[in-house]
């Protein structure tokens, strides 16, 4: 006798206004423009892609060299290589619209004016699910970062963008701060409708035989399972504080295992960064160990496994 089909858990994901069909997403900078892992991933299982960081202006980054690895992760200061908004609508969006995946825009400036400007560009986009407000990259000396050190510049950077906008908005925490409850409050206060974090942690690392930073900025951003406890502490704190704010955890997830750790801990769903560089079909893999660890338990919807950690 034949055993029935196996029924997979719901895997739906509701993110506020954003409605996603799992809750496995790309994080910004480690998928491209999603062409690039084009027959390495099946991006019609994602929930969505979010794209590398788009600025107003094509952007040659940081002098190289600018990636380098370090115990469990990597140091990275690109410095938000890209070529410019106008470009990335012409030339990349055209090839995820044929996926048909919900896409997040990640948007970066180093003036509240250039996100505005961002915002008002890529608002009705066809393609264009969300934007990704990007207040905490390390990499740049101008903007990034220094908008999400500060409650009343966050609050700044979001409330600018949420009046230019009607699409979902995302914004990006950095780890990089004393309280990231604090920031996170900020943002949702002037209408962020859900909050991504972390991005990466401020490290560095030098050569000892040439006594030379191994980045050509002597500075980067740590990513990758050596940051996946700060990360999974910093999404229960924020969930705790903000139990109604959806979140996409991010930190060294690497497995499924590591997702479902980030969904107890209050996010609803999760990034797959760094991983995409060891593993390209990571994307999908994480997926796959989400269901089987809910169909081992027993789980009708992946929804229920977030924030129910027991303390």
């Amino acid at each position: 006798m034949s055993e029935g089909p196996v029924l997979l858990p719901d895997l739906r994901t509701v993110l506020g206004p954003l409605e996603l069909r799992s809750p496995v997403i790309t994080a910004s900078g480690t998928c491209g423009y999603g062409s690039e892992y084009e027959g390495l991933l099946d991006f019609s299982r994602l929930g969505a892609v979010t794209v590398k960081g788009l600025t107003l202006q094509p952007r040659l980054g940081n002098p190289p060299p600018r990636i380098c690895e370090t115990p469990a992760g990597m140091l990275n200061s690109i410095g938000l290589e890209n070529p410019g908004v106008e470009a990335f609508i012409a030339e990349k969006l055209p090839w995820l619209i044929d996926q048909d995946v919900p896409v997040i825009a990640n948007i970066n400036g180093g003036t509240v004016e250039e996100y505005v400007r961002l915002a008002e560009r890529l608002t009705g986009c066809p393609g264009i699910a969300a934007l990704e407000v990007n207040i905490s990259c390390p990499n740049v000396d101008h903007g990034g970062l220094e908008f999400g050190k500060d409650p009343r510049q966050t609050a700044q950077v979001v409330g600018a963008v949420r009046s230019a906008t009607t699409l979902p908005l995302l914004v990006k925490l950095s780890p990089n701060v004393t309280s990231i409850v604090e920031i996170a409050q900020a943002a949702v206060d002037v209408g962020a409708d859900i909050l991504s974090l972390i991005n990466t942690l401020v490290g560095m690392s030098i050569d000892i035989f040439s006594h030379r930073p191994r980045l050509a900025r002597g500075i980067g951003g740590l990513s990758g399972p050596a940051i996946k406890p700060v990360a999974v502490r910093m999404v229960w704190e924020v969930h705790r504080a903000l139990p109604e704010v959806p979140l996409i955890g991010m930190g060294g997830i690497m497995t499924g295992a590591d997702a479902v750790e980030f969904m107890l801990a209050g996010a609803s769903a999760v990034g797959v960064g760094t991983a995409s560089f060891v593993n390209p079909s990571a994307g999908n893999d994480v997926l796959d160990g989400i269901i089987e660890y809910a169909r081992h338990r027993g789980i009708e919807r992946v929804a229920e496994l977030v924030g129910s950690v027991i303390l």
